[in-house]
């Protein structure tokens, strides 16, 4: 009896092993260790929901191509906006994150890891980006992930500071294409493979999204094995960011769209089409880090010029250079903002030639604009590798965008260079006393003072239909000690959908943000005062809060001083914001020129739920795609004396 139980007892443990495959001769074990790590596609990107445009691409070769996909996301996107509940802040990094795990599963990615770096603001500012969350120290993160994971590509996020692209985003693809190198060099971050038993690993391929000079163009409407398509597995995947609005992603029909990605690093040999982003791979062991790995350079003017621009642009200028990666800038334009109507600085160089050729230059900008000189001679005095002038543009006071162009000769060979010219408007802010913050709109103290347009044409997101959809005008003034503003907004459907403790995210619904920017014309908004105001809650009162500046939150916490007013009118609303220059950081006495700004949002949903985002359209004063974290793209504001 004794001996049947012990044989039976067997039996099952031999039947178990075999199961698990520890048994020799039984099958493979299951991976442990490093080769449970062991990836093919990695993909880095800053927020959860970042991984929405490649979702398909990353359902096409996890589910139907086999391959195992890991994700890094740089935050857990808790400085975000919530559409479906209260949480913000850090528990809105819990709630995220739990809705990516919940859209990964479905993707099929196998592994997710973050960096735990802080989602602080919108703002498009890489460098304070880099700093907030420290350079070297996020970068030996990620790198310590790619020689864990060892992934043969990686697909990140455009580091091109194009406008509305947010800071964070720039971040994860900057610090992705470094970690690249990183990893392989033995050199970097050397206590990984002294004490933490990591090995330095060349990733073969990186790519980032969008197409370039050698773009994969990869098809994901072929039905997976189990008979679904990828486009709609990201669909459905994707409707779990429900607080970020996703909820009606699925069948998008966007997501049909072949993915399109640019090359920019790699060991196999560049190609200028491909379809498959493991082209040319798997390439057997450890590549050794001086492999070239850089694009092939393109022909083109053999002497380098170049219009220095803002200084994000020429930062990323510099880093692609050092990088050995101008092939993935070609698409991007560089822009300058100038003030219309008046001279502006433009910095110019002549790049990267031994012994100074000679030859002339003839800078030329669109009709209505002007610069001084419009010609430049290069001589052959002088052994400096860099020829530097400062040019002076001068906008037409109407605005407007533009490009000027640099052509000519120098020692014989071609050189020209472009720039994109981007006009700011200018205002003159009156000195005035005695305005009253809850007088009547027609009250004669502000009917005084000159009206600004923003006509509904001056669209930065979203479409309008005409004026009486939405449009705007706004008065300005000081007295020495605040800065006030009054609003006009002409607005078909005004929505007050916003619970008194629900007062954040004004771009929710129907709402007036006011932006001053001490520095007129700072690079990001940690310095600035940017303040969003319902100008009707759910009971009819109006609010505000600070958002992505120097002190977020609401008025009454951070800014106690700041006063707001706000009236209904026949076809829309009215605001008056009075902010004393002390909390908006302005010393009035020492500052004759700040940045400023007015952005109205348009919902026009009258059965919005409530805290539902009805975001439709966004106009400006100075209009221009992601402008509210730029305030190099705000107006200027000269205070009278």
């Amino acid at each position: 009896m004794q001996s049947g139980l012990i044989g039976r007892a067997g039996l099952w443990v031999g039947l178990v092993l075999v199961w698990i495959g520890l048994l020799p001769g039984t099958g493979a074990a299951a991976p442990q260790g490093e080769a449970l790590l062991k990836t093919d596609l990695l993909g880095v990107f800053a927020h959860p929901d970042d991984e929405t445009g490649v979702a398909p691409l990353m359902a096409y070769y996890a589910l139907g191509a086999g391959k195992v996909v890991s994700h890094v996301y740089c935050t857990r996107g808790e400085g975000g906006g919530n559409m479906v509940g209260r949480q913000g802040g850090m528990a809105l990094g819990v709630l995220r994150e739990a809705e990516l795990k919940d859209c990964l599963t479905k993707l099929g990615v196998r592994h997710t890891y973050f960096l735990d770096r802080e989602d602080f603001a919108y703002t498009e500012g890489l460098g304070i980006t880099l700093e907030k969350w420290g350079h070297e120290a996020t970068l030996g993160r990620l790198v310590r992930l790619v020689r864990a994971l060892r992934p043969e590509v990686i697909v990140t996020m455009n580091p091109a500071p194009t406008p509305g692209q947010h800071g964070n985003h720039q971040a994860a693809g900057w610090l992705a294409v470094e970690a690249f190198d990183a990893a392989a060099d033995p050199s970097r971050f050397p206590e990984q493979i002294e004490l933490e038993g990591l090995s330095p690993w060349r990733p073969r391929k990186l790519y980032f999204g969008g197409a370039g000079p050698y773009t994969a163009t990869v098809v994901t409407t072929d039905a997976l094995p189990d008979g679904r398509v990828p486009s709609v597995v990201a669909g459905e995947a994707l409707a779990n960011h429900r607080s970020q609005g996703f909820g009606s992603f699925a069948n998008s029909p966007w997501l049909r769209r072949p993915q399109v990605l640019q090359l920019v690093k790699s060991v196999v040999p560049f190609e200028a089409q491909e379809s498959d982003l493991f082209r040319g791979l798997p390439v057997e062991g450890n590549v050794p880090s001086r492999v070239k790995v850089n694009p092939p350079s393109k022909e083109g003017p053999a002497v380098g010029l170049r219009f220095l621009p803002r200084p994000a642009v020429s930062r990323y200028q510099e880093w692609v250079a050092e990088q050995k990666i101008e092939s993935a800038a070609v698409a991007f334009d560089p822009d300058v903002p100038v003030i219309a109507g008046e001279e502006c600085p433009v910095p110019f160089e002549v790049l990267d030639f031994p012994g100074a050729p000679a030859g002339k230059l003839r800078i030329q900008v669109p009709d209505g604009w002007t610069v001084s000189p419009s010609e430049i001679e290069v001589g052959v005095a002088g052994k400096k590798p860099t020829y530097f002038r400062i040019l002076q543009v001068k906008a037409p006071g109407s605005g407007g965008d533009g490009e000027m162009v640099a052509t000519g000769e120098l020692g014989g060979r071609p050189a020209s260079a472009r720039v994109r010219l981007h006009a700011v408007p200018r205002l003159t802010i009156p000195r005035r006393s005695g305005l009253l913050l809850g007088a009547p709109a027609n009250d004669p103290g502000w009917a005084a003072l000159p009206r600004v347009l923003i006509p509904h044409t001056n669209t930065w997101q979203g479409t309008v239909t005409n004026a009486a959809d939405v449009s705007a005008s706004f008065r300005v003034a000081h007295d020495g000690e605040d800065l006030w503003v009054e609003v006009r907004v002409r607005d078909d459907a005004v929505v007050s959908n916003i619970a008194p403790d629900d007062i954040r995210g004004h771009w929710r619904s129907d709402s007036v943000e006011l932006c001053i920017d001490p520095e007129a014309g700072a690079e990001h908004t940690l310095g600035t005062y940017k303040v969003g105001i319902f100008p009707f809650d759910q009971t009819g009162k109006v609010r505000g809060a600070r958002d992505a500046d120097a002190n977020p939150g609401l008025l009454e916490r951070v800014s106690p001083s700041t006063r707001l007013h706000s009236e209904r009118l026949s076809d829309g609303y009215l605001v008056r914001v009075r902010v004393p220059w002390s909390e908006a950081g302005v010393d009035a006495s020492k500052v004759s020129r700040i940045g400023l700004n007015v952005l109205v949002y348009d919902g026009d949903k009258a059965d919005a739920a409530l805290g539902e985002n009805i975001n439709r359209s966004r106009l400006a004063w100075a209009p221009r795609s992601g402008v509210q974290g730029r305030p190099e793209d705000w107006g200027r504001a000269d205070l009278g004396k």
